[in-house]
């Protein structure tokens, strides 16, 4: 009987040590050949003026600190009297 009950442990602990084995090896794969995530983190955006938002203050925070930014698809410049614009289709200086 005792015979029995080892080899069940042994079997056991090999079906632990399978497990952990696939778990490792999953996560070394998805490193090699993972890709990153396509949607930055919110914390990217703060740091990036061209990535769109819809969150008006972090729109101006980032015209603040980058001079432009973009905000639910335009992309909003500072002139240099402090004026916000956007260009338009035709290349032209629209003032908000």
């Amino acid at each position: 009987m005792s015979n029995l009950i080892r080899l069940i442990f042994v079997f056991l602990i090999l079906i632990l040590l399978t497990f952990i084995y696939k778990k490792l090896n999953n996560q070394l794969i998805k490193k090699i050949f993972g890709f990153g995530t396509l949607i930055p983190p919110a914390k990217g955006e703060e740091y990036n003026p061209d990535i769109n938002t819809k969150n008006w203050d972090l729109h101006k925070n980032r015209l603040i600190k980058f001079g432009r930014s973009q905000y639910k698809g335009l992309t909003f410049f500072v002139s240099t009297e402090d004026k916000i614009y956007y260009l338009s289709e035709d290349g032209n200086r629209v003032y908000c």
